[in-house]
Order: structure tokens, then C-alpha cells, then sequence
């Protein structure tokens, strides 16, 4: 059988995040790929110019017309922009039982919101309870929480467990955002904590790294991987795929990491 995964995400019209990314990422790793839009954005490697959420209506449609026909092995759900986008995908993913993984995007690499301040809430009460997976980055854990950001693994230790007992059974807390030549992120759950370390690489092009990874990890979900084993093999690809991105030459800004490294250029 084809390893299938779903994801729900807004559309980049510069191709390096969002369904673009996610696409990308599932093809690279052997999966196939189906999506449900939730937002159309006009964005490149510099700035987000313009956002047009999808009516909930069609949202819903999307859903039901992918799971009732195909037999979707993993979901990644990433840009949900507004409460009631949120609450149409909580709704439509009742009875749903593989993994889900969930990147609580909120803002775009060159700094512009995607998540309305008013839906935080309705993402932590709808969505995180059903999470088998929460992939946050430091300051997107913070806006969950309420909190500073984390300067220290002993912080980041700490909000991903408060994280935790929001309601997903696992919690990604992912150090990008801090300093030093290490990136360190830790994989938190009710058994324990794994820590992932890998040298950060110096390059501008980060656009759409945290959608590929949550893709990553759902596709080795997918194929039938434990949470821990998909975490370290996705970390493996986007390092490899962050280290071939300087010879894409895409943009001005934060241009996308390379998803298909392992096959061109």
C-alpha cells in the first residue's frame, strides 16, 4: 500500500512554505501527498502582501472528499488563520485515528502574521488535545503559553511540558530561534525527553524549514515509523536539505531550503 498524508495548510505563492513545502517534502521522502487549503497567501522570499482565507464551507468539502475516498496513513496541519478555520478542521477530523501532526504556524519568516491574535485559543482548546505531535518554535510556544520566550534548556524543558499537558501526547520544542553554533530541539513526552542536536548552519535561506520538518515527520509516520525514530530521520533530511540551499539561488530574502537535495543539484 501507498503511504498517504494529508496536510491542511495555507498556500505560499512563492513555493517554499505551506502545501508547497509540505508537497515538496512528501514527495522527497517517498509519500504520497494530498492537501486541504486553508488560506491563499501572495508571499515570496521577502514579505506576505496579501491573505484570503478559504470559505469553511469548501475547507469542509476538501476534508471530507480526500478522507472518504482515500486512506490517509498521517495528517500534518499547519497555517489555520482564524477560530472558525480551526474549528471546521476539529470538527471534520472527528473519528480520525492516526497521527496528526500539528505546526502551529503563526508568522511567516519575513515577520508577517498568519494566525489572528483571537485564534490562539481556539487552536490550544480545538486542536491541541487531538495532537499526536505539537511542533513549536520558541516564540510560537511562548504565544501558546503565555509566556517569554525561552532563553535556556531548562525553559524549554519546561514550556514543552506545560505544553504537554495542554492535551497532544508529544511535544517538538524547537530551538531554531536561539543562539549559539548548536541547535538544540527537544522531543517531550510522558515517558521522557529526547534531544535532538545539530550544528546551525549559516544561511539566510530558513523559508518554510519548520513546515518541511512537521511534513517530515508525518511522512515517516506515515510509512509506519515510531514518533521517535520519524522525529531523528526528518531532522537528518532537513539538515541536508538547509546545507543544499545556498546553491538554489531563489529570491532576495529567505529563500526555501532544498527539499529534493537527495535527487538534484
Amino acid at each position: 500500500m501507498t503511504a498517504i498524508v494529508l496536510t491542511i495548510a495555507g498556500s505560499d505563492s512563492g513555493g517554499g512554505a505551506g502545501i508547497q513545502a509540505d508537497l515538496k517534502t512528501f514527495s522527497a521522502l517517498g509519500v504520497y501527498g494530498a492537501s486541504v487549503i486553508t488560506a491563499v497567501t501572495a508571499q515570496n522570499t521577502r514579505t506576505v502582501t496579501a491573505i484570503q482565507e478559504v470559505d469553511t464551507a469548501v475547507i469542509s468539502a476538501q476534508i471530507d472528499a480526500v478522507l472518504d475516498d482515500l486512506t490517509v496513513n498521517a495528517i500534518k496541519i499547519g497555517m489555520l488563520s482564524s477560530p472558525e478555520i480551526i474549528r471546521t478542521v476539529a470538527t471534520h477530523l472527528q473519528g480520525y485515528t492516526g497521527p496528526i501532526v500539528l505546526d502551529p504556524v503563526m508568522v511567516a519568516k519575513s515577520g508577517d502574521a498568519l494566525l489572528q491574535p483571537k485564534a490562539v485559543s481556539a487552536l490550544i482548546e480545538n486542536l491541541l488535545p487531538v495532537a499526536t505531535l505539537l511542533t513549536p518554535n520558541l516564540p510560537e510556544a511562548a504565544i501558546l503559553l503565555g509566556q517569554p520566550e525561552a532563553g535556556s534548556a531548562d525553559a524549554m524543558q519546561s514550556q514543552g511540558e506545560a505544553l504537554l499537558a495542554l492535551g497532544p501526547k508529544a511535544v517538538l520544542i524547537k530551538g531554531g530561534h536561539a543562539k549559539g553554533d548548536i541547535c538544540t530541539d527537544l522531543l517531550v513526552t510522558r515517558s521522557g525527553t529526547v534531544e535532538f542536536n545539530t550544528p546551525r548552519i549559516a544561511t539566510q535561506n530558513t523559508h518554510g524549514t519548520g513546515c518541511t520538518l512537521s511534513s517530515a515527520i508525518a511522512a515517516n509516520l506515515a510509512k509506519g515509523c515510531d514518533l521517535e525514530n520519524s522525529v531523528r530521520a526528518a531532522h537528518s533530511y532537513l539538515q541536508g536539505a538547509i546545507i543544499a540551499s545556498d546553491g538554489l539561488h531563489i529570491g532576495s530574502g529567505h529563500g526555501p531550503v532544498h527539499h529534493f537535495h537527495q535527487v538534484w543539484g
